[in-house]
């Protein structure tokens, strides 16, 4: 671009710091010029308390990346498109799959891009799993991630409450690769979750899914791992073997280490939204986020003894 694209961010934690700031830094065409956050102030630009005071003082802003919790999106997604801004929304894209088709809608109509972020897909052995996948007939897929709450997400009470998916926070992670390297619709066959009595969400949960072919693939979610954590998925075609660790960014293929690539998720992201600008096109993948709805929907509850981080 000739003119870097001018992004307002709403939300300044430990993902924006992170991820999003270093990603835009990275990228000529992306220029971060303001940041709202009720608690955090960031250096070089310009601060406000919240997306509307953002959006009233900063006319010319090009786009709005959104990195609050989940609970928060939709009010602010709207937002920023009634202002006639592009939105980029990190991952979940919304507490609900309604209120994403909803913002849909809206982008379309007010001529805006919409970008729901699945980051995981990016990650560097992800292209070339579905390359493996594409090319071979498949017989099982299982997926076990596993993490330490504690470590990853200490204190935030927002990930416990409804709309804050609790373990599948995480966990849409995976469905978003899974969902990302095969081709096939996949539906869920059941699902059994595992909610702390002090808790509105759960802590772990079991799925059973199957493509439209009828492979079958299990994934397992348990945010109570210490020690090393698991971010894998095994898949199975026929003899063959291909194992996608490390939250994809490492792969073995029939035992053999595959050679490692740099990590890129999210400057990837942030290059796919300035390609989405140019185009004047939205991407906005419900898939990842109608399996986890679906496991509320028709799972089995199981309460669990009290979760105190």
């Amino acid at each position: 671009m000739s003119t870097p694209l001018t992004v307002g961010l709403v939300g300044y934690g430990k993902i924006a710091h992170d991820q999003h700031v270093p990603a835009i830094a990275a990228n000529a065409d992306v220029q971060l010029v303001a940041v709202a956050s009720r608690n955090s102030r960031a250096e070089g630009v310009r601060n406000y308390s919240d997306i509307d005071a953002m959006l009233a003082a900063e006319p010319a802003l090009d786009a709005v990346i959104l990195c609050q919790p989940p609970q928060a999106r939709y009010a602010a997604a709207r937002a920023a498109i009634l202002a006639g801004k592009h939105v980029f929304m990190e991952k979940p894209p919304g507490a609900t799959v309604s209120e994403v088709e909803a913002l849909v809608s809206l982008a379309r109509a007010a001529n805006v891009t919409l970008f729901a972020s699945w980051h995981s897909r990016y990650a560097s052995c992800v292209a070339r799993a579905r390359r493996w996948i594409a090319e071979r007939d498949l017989t099982r897929i299982d997926i076990v991630w596993k993490e330490d709450v504690r470590h990853w997400h200490p204190g935030q009470a927002w990930i416990w409450e409804p709309g804050g998916f609790g373990v599948f926070d995480p966990g849409i992670n995976a469905l978003s690769i899974l969902t990302g390297i095969v081709v096939d619709p996949i539906r869920l066959l059941s699902a059994e979750l595992e909610t702390p009595a002090n808790r509105q969400a759960p802590i772990a949960a079991r799925l059973a899914m199957a493509t439209a072919h009828g492979i079958p693939i299990t994934a397992e979610f348990d945010w109570r791992q210490t020690g090393p954590q698991s971010w894998d998925i095994v898949v199975e075609a026929g003899a063959e073997l291909l194992c996608l660790g490390h939250g994809g960014n490492s792969l073995t293929i029939d035992g053999v280490t595959q050679a490692p690539e740099a990590e890129s998720e999210y400057p990837a992201l942030y290059a796919h939204f300035v390609s989405l600008v140019q185009a004047g096109e939205s991407d906005v993948d419900l898939s990842p986020i109608r399996l986890v709805a679906d496991a509320f929907l028709s799972g089995h509850n199981h309460t669990t003894e009290l979760f105190e981080d």
